[in-house]
C-alpha cells in the first residue's frame, strides 16, 4: 500500500522536473530569439523611415540597403526555423506530460518510462540548443531512477547513460549568454561611435583668427597655413575615406549593428564560420570609416576581436546508445 501511494508521488516528482527543464530551454530560447527579432525589426523599420523621407540614388548607399535587408531576411529565416523546432519541442512536452499521467502502477515500466522522457530531454537539449547543464541534469536523474532496478537490461542502460554523462562532462563550457549580452552592447553604442570622416572634416576647417596678435602677425600666421595646405601627406596604401552623406552615415551604422546582430543569431545556432565572418566584417568596417584614435572605437574594436577568438562550436555528443536501449527495454515490458 505504501509503495502504491509513493509511485504517483515519484512520477509527479520526475515529472515537475522534466517540465522544469523543457520549460527552462523554452524561455530561454524565445526570450533571445524574439530579442533578436524585435532588433531586427527595429533596424528594418528605421530603414524604411529613412528611404521614405530621402530618394537615396548614391551607389554606396543602395549597396548597403541591399546587404541590410539581405542579412535580416537570412536572419529572419533562421529564427522562423529554431521557432518550428521550438514548436515541437512544447508538443513533445505535452505528450509526456499526459503519458505521465496515464502511467501504469507497473513500478518497472514506470522508472524505464521516466527514463526514457528525461533521456528523450537531454537529447533535445543538446539538438536545438546545445545545451549542456540541462542535458547533464537530465541524465543525471534518469540514472538515479534507474538505481531502483536490478535488471541485466536496467545495469546495461546505466552503464550507456554514464558513458553519455562522460562525453558531456569533456565538452568545453560556452557562455552563450555572456557572449550574446556583449554583442548587443556593442549592437547598441555604434552609434556613439565617431567617424574618421568626421575628424577629417574638422581638421580642414579654417582656424579661428587669434584676436591677442597683431595685424603682421595674423597676416604671418595666415601666410603659413596657406603654404601648409600646398604640401598634403598622405598613405598611399591607406587613403582617407570620402566624407559621407548623413544618410550614408546612417546606412554604414545599421549594416554594422545587423552584422553584429548575425553574429548572435550564429552563436544561438554555435555556427563558428558565420559567426566569425559577421564579426571580421563588422570590425573591417569599423576600421574602414571610423575614428580608430577615438578610445570607445579601441574599446569597441578590442571587444569585436575578443569576441571572435572564442569557440562557440559544440560539437554534440551522440546519445543514441541511450535511447536505442531505453526504447528496447520498454518494448520488452509491453511483450511481457
Amino acid at each position: 500500500m505504501t509503495e502504491q501511494k509513493s509511485a504517483p508521488a515519484s512520477a509527479l516528482f520526475f515529472l515537475q522536473t522534466a517540465l522544469i527543464l523543457g520549460l527552462i530551454l523554452i524561455f530561454a530560447l524565445a526570450w533571445l530569439w524574439l530579442d533578436t527579432r524585435q532588433r531586427f525589426s527595429e533596424i528594418e523599420q528605421s530603414l524604411a523611415q529613412r528611404l521614405e523621407k530621402s530618394a537615396v540614388s548614391n551607389q554606396q548607399s543602395q549597396a548597403v540597403s541591399k546587404l541590410a535587408d539581405e542579412r535580416s531576411q537570412e536572419a529572419m529565416a533562421k529564427i522562423t526555423l529554431i521557432e518550428q523546432k521550438m514548436a515541437e519541442f512544447r508538443g513533445q512536452q505535452q505528450a509526456m506530460q499526459t503519458l505521465f499521467l496515464e502511467l501504469a502502477n507497473n513500478r518497472e515500466e514506470r522508472i524505464v518510462t521516466e527514463a526514457e522522457q528525461l533521456i528523450n530531454i537531454a537529447n533535445q537539449q543538446l539538438q536545438l540548443a546545445g545545451n549542456v547543464k540541462p542535458a547533464l541534469l537530465a541524465l543525471q536523474t534518469a540514472d538515479s531512477r534507474l538505481q531502483e532496478l536490478d535488471a541485466p537490461l536496467a545495469i546495461q542502460l546505466r552503464k550507456a547513460i554514464a558513458r553519455d554523462l562522460q562525453k558531456l562532462q569533456n565538452l568545453p563550457l560556452v557562455d552563450t549568454s555572456g557572449i550574446s549580452i556583449q554583442l548587443e552592447n556593442l549592437a547598441g553604442n555604434i552609434n556613439q561611435l565617431p567617424l574618421v570622416s568626421s575628424r577629417i572634416a574638422k581638421s580642414i576647417l579654417a582656424p579661428v583668427p587669434d584676436a591677442s596678435l597683431n595685424q603682421w602677425q595674423q597676416l604671418t600666421r595666415e601666410v603659413w597655413q596657406e603654404m601648409k595646405s600646398l604640401i598634403v601627406l598622405e598613405h598611399i596604401d591607406r587613403p582617407e575615406p570620402p566624407l559621407l552623406a548623413p544618410e550614408q552615415s546612417f546606412f554604414l551604422r545599421e549594416t554594422i549593428k545587423l552584422r553584429l546582430l548575425t553574429a548572435r543569431v550564429a552563436l544561438l545556432q554555435h555556427d563558428q564560420a558565420t559567426y566569425r565572418r559577421d564579426l571580421a566584417a563588422a570590425e573591417q568596417w569599423l576600421k574602414n570609416h571610423f575614428d580608430t584614435r577615438d578610445s570607445a572605437t579601441k574599446s569597441a574594436l578590442k571587444a569585436i576581436h575578443a569576441l571572435a577568438a572564442d569557440n562557440i562550436v559544440i560539437n554534440v555528443p551522440d546519445v543514441s546508445e541511450s535511447l536505442r536501449l531505453v526504447s528496447k527495454y520498454k518494448l520488452m515490458l509491453a511483450r511481457s
